[in-house]
């Protein structure tokens, strides 16, 4: 396999808490090549190989849908990771406890064939928010914050043409965390703490409609407007932009948050999961 950074053409992953998505991109044009898209779920709280065997069919898939040569392979993760060394410091936060301390870039390498030095890693919501921003938001925004709502809370900064995690999960809220505030897992625990039911996920919800899904959206907005709020103001930023599975959901939350953070302007998400492919891809360019 061919493995130096002259060629137009990177695998690419974006994981995140439920799936991964792999596809080759073309880093000349900045395109995602449909043809090689694959998606598969898996249970991220799971034993390490069934979650790294995830990854490396959803990988092998892609690079058999593809004839030419591939010259390095970019992913989008979720942290805490060493994002250089590529190796997995996730813990307590309700997925991929099992990789904790492993080399995933050493993993990878050996499964696919490639030069570890091939491999690059960047965190998950700044993949997705430099995608974002290269395709679109970037000729509307100089200063921009992206979030992305999902099966966890991610964060990053976009500025004069780079593009940096914020970690603001991490951040200590009201009892816990703020990743314990703004994910699917904080929606799921408010409707059963309000009815006593289970629920799948956010998407059921929706579903679900009446006073109790209505109250749950209200009290986060309340959260999330008051917290970015607080989190934006020493970045001055022009606007917010959201991202993520939970966005999907906006029209029960995205007018309000609007209201609550004006002047901020308050974006969504255009390119979606794509959009962390290229950011993914980018590390490969001479821009990222």
């Amino acid at each position: 396999m061919n493995t130096d950074f002259t060629g137009r053409y990177v695998l690419t992953a974006d994981i995140v808490g439920s799936h991964i998505t792999t596809a080759v991109c073309d880093i000349n044009t900045n395109k995602v090549l449909e043809s090689t898209c694959c998606r598969i779920e898996f249970y991220s709280k799971g034993a390490a190989e069934d979650i790294l065997r995830a990854w490396t069919d959803s990988l092998a898939a892609s690079l058999k849908k593809h004839e030419a040569s591939i010259s390095a392979l970019g992913i989008g993760m979720p942290g805490p990771f060493d994002y250089e060394n590529g190796i997995s410091y996730i813990k307590g936060f309700d997925k991929y406890e099992a990789l904790y301390g492993m080399d995933i870039k050493a993993y990878l390498a050996g499964k696919l064939g490639m030069d570890a030095g091939a491999i690059r890693f960047r965190n998950d919501t700044e993949a997705l928010i430099a995608g974002e921003v290269a395709n679109y938001y970037g000729s509307v925004y100089n200063n921009i914050v992206g979030i992305s709502l999902g099966t966890g809370f991610g964060s990053s900064h976009y500025r004069d043409g780079a593009t940096t995690d914020l970690n603001w999960g991490s951040l200590p809220y009201k009892s816990s965390i703020a990743d314990d505030y703004f994910s699917t897992r904080w929606f799921l625990k408010r409707y059963y703490e309000y009815t006593g039911k289970k629920a799948k996920d956010v998407k059921e919800l929706v579903g679900m409609g009446g006073d109790v899904v209505t109250d749950i959206f209200k009290e986060f907005i309340d959260n999330l407007s008051g917290f970015l709020s607080t989190q934006s103001a020493p970045l001055y930023p022009d606007g917010i932009l959201i991202c993520g599975n939970i966005a999907r959901a906006h029209h029960l939350f995205i007018d309000e948050l609007r209201d609550d953070l004006n002047p901020l302007r308050v974006e969504l998400a255009r390119i979606n999961e794509n959009a962390a492919l290229l950011g993914a891809a980018s590390l490969f360019q001479a821009v990222v």
